[in-house]
């Protein structure tokens, strides 16, 4: 109605949208949902139906983070424009029934195909792909009961034009890789469980024959990722065995992240053996067992490298230096570097070094100076500590990094090492950071604005200094190097927490604080601060970061008070871009006052609070849930029994499932023992983006995937 009404002449000086140029009226309704743009605004008016039709909105259809949209809005935006589009994104759309795939036959002119987390049968997915005859490009899910045999020769023959193949496996088989005779690029997701649902232990043995072997001679890019767990190493052995008789000539990428051990074998030694004689790389990471003890860089040749991922190696700074940065030489190359986990990457040798001891500014210098365009960098799950020497602490080196979008460090490496020295300790210091008997300790009230807060602050902090140039930043995350999540991926919640690094004792509000700096900031997340004692820092960024749009916080304070519960508050009234909310403390309290600001959110899509001893109120979530209408994720892990939680959770299924289709609400005890069978449930792109605490900065290529 407000469109129709400004093809009339608005009273007083206001301005018609109709009398925008076409351009720009395209640009406007790029930032519109398709489903709303082909089924709603298009019945506007004239102009905009002929505009909400234009290719460049209907070539690339997105409906992944479209969580109001059904069955039938597929259908009918399939039936309206299907013949328009190229490229059609589903991924995550786990709440469309299966029927929904049928649809996309309509589609004739498909390029890529994104149907990660969908649910497709082997033959519902073999009649869709016999008309996509020009399918360049599929994302799949592979899950228990996929039969390859079921697949007609039409699909086959599409199947061996595709390209590029995302498949995420939740069986062990093959899938439909066999069939994709003319890879070039592979993405690989292993999610397979040791166990079945009976209890079983599962195999990671395939049927081989010679219509199972996959075909890699035109590869250029393998990527593998695992969860934990023998099976996915078994099954990804399987895949990599074709790779080690013949290295693909054009393979410029290769890369596989693998939790915990995973050992190299005979074959796979081949492998890199291979890789090191016959191809140049521009992108790597290996499973920490394959690189460490190994002269294997050395004989790997890169070519214009833009990502490298060396996480949980130990792989030390001279190693790095001399074998990945050819001894300084320029790498511009290179714009997405992740060392998480490497302890000893910023010292000359790790031989005789400690974890704790200080890091070899000159290694970091050198990183800096050749890999001058970093746009991503990962740094954490480790103790780097800087010396007291003048201008060359860790901040103050990569305060030269300017082209900087996301950034990941530990808690101790942005300590101000000059003012360590000469505080005192802080009263918080002497409170035992472990759970028990709450303490009452005397703390001021925080201050309400940003000047306070400047005025505050260590005029020489080196942190501060880096948030200040660091303008562009999007992404940052400030984790404890002996932080660990209560809610692993497969085991039981863990029960006890180490205590953080001494140097990081003195890291608090003011350096939360600098953080409001950063004006384009999208995504934060602070894990195991010790010395926050109100969370005053928190406010700033509320009021500062307008764009904030991804929030985890995790062990913030001392463990028997959530200290900074007010100032969270107050915060919360100013985060109106937020969409995600991960909160991880023990104690918390998820009362009528917490979900009342957090209702201030009002494009709040998924919540997730993970607490040991941590209570809720029902009523309360309840309202939170009626008056926020766009949240579709619910996750509470917390210290209520199982009746109460299994009470909240149906009755927030059964008051708002029918308006709101991709509803999902898990709440549960956070220490019961059936917690990992309730997780694996879990949508995995709720699962693998926010319930789970991890480090996500450079984790993976840039645009790895579209």
């Amino acid at each position: 109605q407000e469109i129709v009404s400004g093809e009339n002449e608005e009273e007083g000086n206001g301005v018609n949208l109709m009398e925008f140029s076409d351009e720009i009226l395209l640009h406007i309704l790029s930032y519109v949902p398709c489903t709303d743009l082909v089924l709603n605004v298009r019945r506007t008016c004239r102009k905009l139906e002929t505009l909400c039709l234009d290719k460049s909105l209907t070539h690339t259809v997105l409906l992944q983070r479209d969580y109001k949209v059904n069955k039938d809005k597929v259908k009918q935006l399939m039936r309206d424009i299907g013949k328009e589009i190229y490229q059609l994104n589903m991924a995550g759309c786990y709440w469309l029934p299966s029927s929904t795939i049928d649809h996309v036959t309509r589609c004739k002119n498909l390029v890529k195909l994104n149907l990660s987390g969908c649910h497709v049968t082997s033959l519902r997915l073999s009649k869709m792909l016999s008309t996509l005859q020009h399918l360049r490009s599929l994302a799949i899910d592979v899950n228990p009961g996929f039969d390859a045999s079921q697949l007609s020769s039409e699909c086959k023959a599409t199947l061996s034009r595709v390209s590029e193949l995302k498949q995420t496996l939740y069986t062990p088989s093959y899938g439909v890789v066999p069939c994709c005779t003319s890879l070039e690029k592979l993405l690989l997701y292993f999610e397979i469980l040791d166990r079945s649902r009976e209890g079983f232990m599962l195999s990671g043995q395939l049927m081989v024959g010679e219509s199972n072997v996959p075909h890699y001679q035109n590869l250029r890019v393998f990527y593998a990722r695992l969860a934990p767990g023998y099976v996915n190493q078994e099954v990804v052995r399987l895949y990599l065995a074709v790779l080690s008789d013949r290295t693909p000539e054009n393979l410029h990428a290769f890369l596989i992240s693998a939790p915990g051990s995973f050992a190299e074998t005979g074959a796979t030694k081949n492998l890199l053996d291979s890789m090191a004689r016959n191809v140049r790389l521009d992108a790597l990471q290996l499973p920490k067992a394959w690189i460490n003890g190994s002269g294997l860089l050395q004989h790997l040749k890169f070519n214009n490298p833009f990502y490298f991922s060396f996480s949980r190696c130990t792989l030390s700074g001279g190693h790095l230096i001399q074998r990945v940065i050819n001894g300084g030489k320029d790498l511009k190359s290179l714009t997405s570097l992740n060392l998480s986990g490497c302890v000893h990457c910023l010292a000359p040798e790790s031989l005789f070094r400690k974890a704790e001891d200080d890091i070899d500014s000159s290694i970091l210098e050198s990183l800096v100076v050749s890999c001058c365009n970093l746009r991503h960098l990962n740094l954490s799950a480790a103790h780097h500590h800087s010396s007291e020497s003048i201008g060359n602490h860790l901040c103050q080196l990569l305060s030269r990094l300017k082209h900087l979008l996301s950034l990941a460090l530990p808690v101790c490496s942005i300590t101000n090492v000059a003012a360590e020295v000469e505080k005192p300790p802080m009263a918080s210091n002497l409170v035992p950071q472990t759970f028990g008997r709450k303490v009452r300790i005397g703390i001021q009230t925080y201050p309400r604005n940003l000047t306070d807060q400047a005025n505050q602050k260590i005029e020489s902090s080196v942190f501060w200094a880096l948030m200040g140039s660091l303008r562009f930043l999007e992404t940052l995350e400030i984790i404890g190097s002996s932080f660990s999540s209560a809610m692993p991926r497969n085991e039981p919640a863990i029960r006890n927490s180490l205590p953080p690094c001494v140097r990081a004792q003195s890291v608090g509000d003011s350096e939360v604080a600098a953080i409001s700096q950063l004006t384009y900031l999208q995504s934060l997340t602070l894990a195991q601060l010790p010395n926050i004692l109100t969370g005053s820092g928190l406010v700033s960024i509320g009021l500062q970061c307008q764009h904030l749009r991804t929030l985890s916080l995790a062990n913030l304070g001392m463990m028997g008070k959530v200290v900074y519960m007010s100032a969270l508050m107050d915060m919360l009234k100013h985060c109106k871009c937020l969409r995600d909310l991960r909160l991880e403390q023990p104690y918390f309290c998820a009362g009528a006052q917490f979900f009342q600001a957090l209702s201030h959110c009002s494009s709040l899509q998924r919540l997730c609070i993970v607490s040991r001893s941590g209570t809720l109120q029902s009523d309360a979530v309840m309202s939170f849930m009626a008056n926020c209408l766009e949240v579709i994720m619910c996750h509470m892990f917390m210290g209520e029994s199982l009746t109460v939680c299994k009470t909240l959770q149906q009755s927030i299924v059964r008051s708002f499932q029918a308006d709101r289709p991709a509803l999902n609400v898990v709440i549960f005890p956070l220490l019961h023992e059936d917690l990992t069978e309730v997780i694996r449930d879990v949508p995995m792109r709720h699962l693998d983006e926010i319930t789970l605490f991890k480090s996500r900065v450079a984790e993976e290529p840039p645009n790895l995937w579209w």
